[in-house]
């Protein structure tokens, strides 16, 4: 066996000096006793392949590394450099390397190999053609045994020694083809090989990155074998040398050995998509700690690997404070920036954005430093330049000192590179939107990210990009960045607007017809159909081609023509028009308006206000001319007519409609509320046929509504009513003569009650007249009406029909009263006796009562004062207000017309007491077959007094005062309710034998 490394020597040297010094033998024990249980402890397979990475580093070509655990020995062979002498050495002597001088060696502070003791007592390692060596720890305590001065030591240590102190010349191994050099380590025990098991599983692409030296690991498990290498990693890579004051100020706190190393490194690694390159989450098998360059126990959330020479602690597990971790932590916030520049520029990028809470001292340190930088760093595509940076300079800068100026200095935006502007967070702006919207609104929204860039996501408010709310977006769309914009441009804007956030859209521009930008849709008017020019009207009228259901929806009004015309503005510049300087223009406007709108004449009265130009030169309201030729024209009092030339350019459908004169206009309308306020048709003594209508109807909460209102306007202005109603009783003006129905009453149109209460029929108003051959009660009280006109409509103009229609009418019975008190007024008794039977059925409250009425005195008919008149409800009362006029029905409505007419019974004016004598006589029996319920007797006097006056008879408390005949004939009908049999019982009394023939007659009645 050939001793190729002087391990005999080695070990001399190493006895030698524990000999002269047990307590390094104490010393070194204990020392890898913690590298092997402690920092080393599960860093077996992270330490073989450091040792591979560098030496293939040594050889200047990329490493393989080949672990194989076949049963209960685990195999590392690699590629590059072979061992040789100073690499034994470096192996054998603990905190001790080899590589001090070797910039990007992963192996610096020569304890890495104290991994292996972990789970073995017998490793042993060799390359081929440069002989092997291995380390035995039974061998090992066999020579401290033979020691005199290290027994005490080795009993005192339960016979625990170093096992990497002292190696041995061992036998060739062999080493794979295709490999350099190989370590066989017999595994202690089955926790050893569960152990070592466990670490190849947990072997990833990370282990890899931090040394990139070694370009794969292979493992042979089981009889499968996996490679792990790095690719699909985006890595970015810094690294220097320290400059001697650099290594002075950042190495005063560091070991010799370190110091004598003055490289760093930083590299930062993430995972990528294969297609895309966007980063993916590191996978789970990567730790999520920081790499120096193996994994340490240093946690770092961050979504990416940071792999960089930091100083660790004694425990090798930690990374060590001081101005070198400074140092590092500013190179690696830097290389982060770099790596976050070079990865594509898609909303992935802000997965890694860090947030400033760190799961360490350190992870929060890197990541102060990140976001530090973060903001002004140039990452984010933007659809738009970034704003120019604008500074308001020093007053000290100035040429000349001018203590009132305000001056700043800009710096221009960049210009768009080949990949459009890219620009920092604190320049970016985002706003929640479409791809189409965000496109829309670059132009005036600095740096505007593009669509798919989450507004909300938490790295916006890292980077320091703004927010930009749809309503501050609303805001800039304003002054010289929209001018002279197309209103179609405004249209596909609004395509791509949000429909579902009206509150933020409620000042959005809206381009009109006539060239203004006004904010905010609401009170803007959309208009249908062919464009018009409406400019005199002062309407807000949408640009047509900017025209957008999205307006409607944020408060546009959808016009028609008929909509334009029942605005506000329309009324009002109609109204106004009249004493306008140049009522022209609105003119113009108006009348192609109605001729858009196909108005029929009397839906918009309002209209007749417009100023129209007349035939004579004259501004007039459309509703005073006449349409020259027109119908209505040859009806009316002479008037002024429109001009010829209106007439030609417009059409007389549309001047007819805009209120000219025609045929009679007709106002239409819809749900009239019948209160002076709301029913204002401009129709003349529309108030007081209000007033009419409302004096019909039971007293309502609130004013009632019709459903239809048909009227015909200018009544007042004509001149020959017979032409005028024979337009008036057909159709289809004749329909406004129909009765309206207002909460169950029957009222009268408006055209009905005007006509009724004017004189149309030869100089009489309808209401006095009757019907030629109407109810012969009324003869004598009105005169007949003109023919000519059918009943019907003469009906509806309120000329009178019967006696019943008459006293049913509001005002009817008052209106009777009236014309019965009227002496020039002739009616006959039997008439008059109807009229009062016909009043008695009068509610009195209906009336007030008369000052005059008709009446009957001494046998004639006459009008009398009512204070002289007296009701008569019993006959044998008349003899005693014979000379008074009288008032005569039926007995049994006495008391009815004595209310109706306030005026007295008879009863009310004389006691009726009998002052005179009589004798007690009997009835004669033949009365009985006329008068089954007579009384059995009755009084006959020689004279009657009643109250002083001679009478013929008086039925008074019960019994029957008479003389004669006659009176007792009267008593007796009257006594018992048979008043009509009267004379018959006189006859029978004169002639007793007549009764047969008195009672046939009675049969035949």
């Amino acid at each position: 066996m050939v001793d190729s490394f002087g391990t005999d020597r080695m070990r001399a040297a190493v006895l030698t000096a524990w000999t002269a010094s047990p307590a390094r033998f104490r010393e070194d024990a204990n020392a890898e006793e913690d590298f092997a249980l402690g920092g080393y402890r599960d860093r077996l397979i992270v330490e073989l392949a450091q040792n591979a990475a560098d030496a293939a580093l040594r050889a200047g070509a990329p490493g393989v590394l080949r672990l194989r655990l076949d049963g209960d020995v685990l195999t590392a062979a690699n590629t590059g450099a072979a061992l040789d002498a100073t690499g034994v050495e470096g192996l054998s002597t603990l905190r001790v390397s080899g590589k001090r001088d070797e910039a990007g060696a992963a192996g610096r502070f020569g304890v890495g190999f104290a991994a292996v003791v972990s789970v073995t007592d017998e490793p042993s390692i060799g390359s081929r053609g440069s002989g092997a060596v291995r380390w035995s720890r039974e061998q090992t305590a066999a020579l401290v045994a033979d020691t005199p001065a290290l027994a005490g030591e080795l009993s005192g240590r339960s016979g625990h020694v170093p096992l990497l102190r002292l190696p041995f010349a061992a036998e060739p191994l062999a080493v794979p083809d295709g490999f350099d050099t190989l370590v066989r380590l017999p595994l202690r025990d089955k926790t050893a090989v569960e152990a070592v098991r466990r670490m190849l599983a947990e072997t990833s692409p990370a282990l890899l990155l931090g040394l990139p030296a070694l370009e794969a690991i292979e493992i042979d498990l089981d009889g499968s074998t996996r490679r792990v290498d790095a690719g699909g990693w985006k890595l970015v890579a810094e690294s220097g040398e320290f400059t001697a004051e650099q290594v002075s100020e950042l190495f005063a706190d560091r070991p010799t050995e370190e110091r004598a190393r003055p490289f760093w490194s930083v590299r930062w690694a993430v995972p990528v998509d294969g297609g895309s390159g966007e980063p993916r989450r590191l996978p789970a098998g990567v730790p999520a700690v920081v790499h120096a360059p193996t994994p340490s126990d240093e946690a770092l959330d961050l979504p990416a690997l940071l792999i960089a020479s930091f100083p660790m602690a004694t425990d090798r597990r930690h990374v060590a404070k001081g101005p070198l971790t400074d140092f590092l932590i500013d190179k690696a916030a830097e290389s982060y920036l770099r790596l976050l520049k070079e990865l594509p520029r898609t909303p992935k990028l802000l997965d890694l954005v860090p947030t400033l809470m760190g799961k360490g001292e350190l992870d929060a340190a890197i990541r102060r430093a990140i976001l530090r930088r973060l903001p002004a760093t140039p990452l984010l595509p933007a659809l738009s330049a970034p704003a120019p940076a604008v500074e308001t300079a020093s007053f000290s800068e100035a040429a000349v000192y001018e203590p009132d100026a305000q001056w700043q200095v800009e710096h221009p935006a960049p210009d768009r590179g080949p990949d459009g502007w890219i620009v920092a967070g604190r320049e970016a702006a985002v706003v929640p939107g479409s791809g189409e919207l965000l496109e829309a609104v670059a132009g005036f929204v600095p740096g505007l990210l593009p669509s798919g860039w989450p507004a909300r996501h938490p790295a916006m408010a890292s980077l320091g990009v703004r927010r930009v709310e749809l309503a501050d977006v609303v805001d800039l769309l304003s002054g010289e960045a929209v001018e002279g914009r197309d209103p179609s441009w405004w249209h596909a804007l609004y395509d791509v607007l949000p429909h579902d956030d009206p509150e933020s859209l409620g000042a959005l521009p809206v381009p009109l017809a006539d060239g203004r930008l006004v904010r905010g849709p609401r009170g803007t008017l959309m208009l249908t159909g062919a464009p018009l020019d409406l400019e005199a009207l002062g309407l807000r009228i949408v640009h047509p081609d900017a025209a957008h259901p999205l307006l409607l929806r944020l408060g546009a009004a959808e016009a028609t023509p008929r909509t334009v015309l029942e605005d506000t503005l329309t009324r009002t510049a109609i109204a106004q028009s009249l004493d306008s300087d140049d009522p022209e223009p609105v003119a113009k406007a108006v009348l192609s308006l109605v001729d858009a709108a196909a108005l029929a004449p009397g839906e918009a009265p309002w209209l007749a206000e417009l100023a129209l130009r007349g035939a004579d030169g004259d501004r007039y309201a459309a509703g005073e001319l006449l349409l020259p030729g027109g119908t209505l024209a040859g009806l009316l009092e002479e008037g002024p007519l429109v001009a010829d030339e209106l007439v030609t350019e417009y059409g007389s459908r549309v001047l007819v409609a805009a209120g000219v004169l025609d045929g009679f206009a007709v106002v239409n309308d819809a749900d009239v509320l019948l209160d002076h306020d709301e029913c204002d048709h401009d129709l003349d003594g529309e108030d007081a046929w209000l007033d009419h209508v409302h004096d019909l109807l039971p007293d309502l909460e609130v004013p009632p509504v019709v459903a239809e209102f048909t009227a015909v306007r200018d009544l007042e202005l004509v001149a020959d009513w017979p032409a005028a109603l024979a337009l008036l009783t057909r159709p289809p003006l004749r329909g406004a003569l129909h009765p309206l129905r207002v909460g169950g009453v029957e009222v009268p149109s408006y055209t009905a009650w005007w006509l009724a209460g004017h004189p149309v029929l030869d100089g009489h108003r309808p209401r006095e007249l009757r019907l030629p051959g109407a109810d012969p009660l009324l003869q004598g009280l009105y005169a007949d009406a003109p023919a000519g006109l059918d009943e019907s409509a003469l009906s509806m103009l309120g000329v009178r029909t019967t006696l019943a229609d008459l006293l049913a009418s509001h005002g009817g019975p008052e209106e009777l009263l009236d014309l019965m008190a009227d002496e020039s007024v002739v009616v006959d008794r039997a008439q008059l006796r109807a009229l009062w039977i016909a009043l008695a059925g009068v509610e009195p409250s209906r009336v007030a009562p008369p000052s005059r009425v008709r009446a009957v005195l001494d046998g004639e008919i006459v009008v009398a004062a009512a204070d002289d008149a007296v009701v008569v409800e019993a006959p044998d009362l008349l003899q005693l207000v014979a000379e008074r006029p009288l008032v005569l029905a039926s007995y049994d409505l006495a008391e009815s017309l004595s209310e109706l007419l306030d005026l007295p019974l008879a009863g009310e004016l004389v006691s009726g007491e009998v002052t005179s004598e009589g004798q007690i006589r009997t009835v004669p029996p033949e009365v009985r077959s006329l008068l089954p319920t007579a009384p059995e007797t009755y009084v006959e006097h020689e004279k009657l007094l009643v109250d002083g006056v001679p009478c013929a008879w008086r039925y008074f408390d019960g019994a029957i005062h008479c003389t004669g005949v006659d009176g007792l004939a009267r008593g007796l009908a009257w006594a018992v309710g048979q008043w009509s049999d009267r004379l018959a019982v006189a006859a029978l009394l004169r002639d007793p034998a007549a009764v047969p023939l008195l009672l046939a007659e009675a049969d035949l009645s």
